[in-house]
């Protein structure tokens, strides 16, 4: 074997090191990659599952005060009315001002 085909298959072995270095680190930053995509994708959904829920409890705070409303209004019709225009007057005066 001569020196030229000796040094060209040291070349060819660390070639080939190369290659499967390279090979194992793409895996690497592959397996990464998918374990990232999937903790964004559990961080998001527990974030929309805690607003839909916020979402969810305000909504259902609304319509209590809405009923509880409706309710002091058909009970206290006259006050009411009285509280009611009280509030327009005292908005008309503010805006009045502005």
């Amino acid at each position: 074997m001569s020196r030229a085909d000796a040094g060209n298959q040291a070349n060819q072995g660390v070639t080939s090191q190369l290659k499967d270095k390279a090979t194992e680190v793409a895996s690497s930053l592959r397996d990464m990659g998918s374990q990232v995509r999937d903790t964004a994708t559990g961080q998001y959904q527990a974030a929309r599952d805690t607003a839909a829920e916020y979402y969810q409890a305000g909504r259902d705070k609304a319509v209590q005060w809405e009923e509880q409303l409706e309710s002091y209004v058909r009970e206290q019709p006259l006050k009411s009315l009285l509280i009611a225009a009280g509030v327009g007057v005292v908005l008309g005066v503010i805006w009045k001002r502005s």
